[in-house]
């Protein structure tokens, strides 16, 4: 399996030098495509010239989750390849946003395209719909947006985001004993085992982080960010006080130590007030 990335067309601040796609084309046959990107045509232009060099047949457009950068050029890509399937697990709250017929993914399910046979992964926590599709021959695993090298992932608390099931898809991901990741954003991982540790004592880092700053009298999700990401560009700082919020979720479903509780509880609520106020 040699899979083409085409890149997306999508740089800016959250999406880094913009998304990967992966595509996967079997010489004169059919061809699978993961993550739809953004409709953009420079994307939908490179697709259709690999496609003609392979004399391929989309078939197949799998979508690691619901997030814009990966479902968003779902319709575009369906009317420039009108074979083509689109499979990702359901999320019914973002999928109504791109109006193509999905066919629903679950765990363990397998999806046969380019002569290749993927396995659909659950790895849910940065969205409640995340993919990763493991290819066993050559063990390599598709992550979306489980992990990018040189920087760490966003979890979207207020939208859908959890940061216990994060932390369970990566420990997952690592009993699979994967060669390469590839991800959605940044180069491919060639070590996955030390990454994937990193990313897991980045987290018991972060959440010491925040437990000091609450010990500390931070008492907002906004004063609990400033502080442990202060002097990030500010473009990044919404980030940051998704990843606090998603932290404060998790020490609250670990029953944080009491003196904490209190104070745990009363951030998460008045940023659940302020959001609901700006909307």
């Amino acid at each position: 399996m040699i899979p083409l990335l085409l890149a997306a067309g999508n740089p800016g601040p959250m999406t880094g030098a913009g998304n990967n796609t992966y595509l996967l084309a079997a010489e004169g046959g059919t061809a699978m495509l993961i993550d739809a990107g953004v409709g953009a045509q420079g994307h939908l232009a490179d697709l259709a010239a690999a496609l003609g060099a392979r004399h391929a047949r989309l078939t197949h457009v799998l979508v690691t989750h619901g997030h814009a950068d990966h479902a968003g050029g779902a319709p575009a890509l369906a009317a420039a390849q009108p074979d083509a399937e689109f499979l990702k697990h359901p999320w019914p709250e973002e999928d109504h946003r791109y109006p193509v017929a999905w066919r629903a993914l679950c765990d363990g399910d397998e999806v046969q395209a380019a002569d290749e046979t993927l396995t659909v992964v659950a790895t849910p926590g940065h969205s409640p719909d995340h993919l990763a599709f493991w290819h066993e021959a050559s063990r390599t695993m598709f992550t979306g947006d489980l992990v990018a090298l040189g920087t760490s992932v966003v979890i979207h608390a207020s939208r859908g985001g959890n940061l216990a099931d994060y932390l369970h898809s990566l420990e997952r991901v690592l009993t699979f004993n994967p060669v390469v990741l590839l991800p959605a954003h940044g180069p491919c991982v060639e070590h996955p085992q030390a990454l994937i540790t990193g990313y897991l004592e980045h987290r018991r880092q972060r959440e010491r982080q925040v437990i000091a700053a609450l010990r500390a009298g931070h008492t907002t999700v906004e004063a609990i960010a400033e502080s442990i990401y202060h002097g990030v560009d500010a473009a990044l700082m919404p980030a940051a006080r998704e990843n606090v919020l998603a932290h404060l979720e998790k020490l609250a479903e670990d029953e944080a130590p009491a003196p904490l509780q209190k104070q745990i509880r009363e951030a998460m609520a008045a940023w659940r007030k302020s959001s609901t106020s700006s909307t």
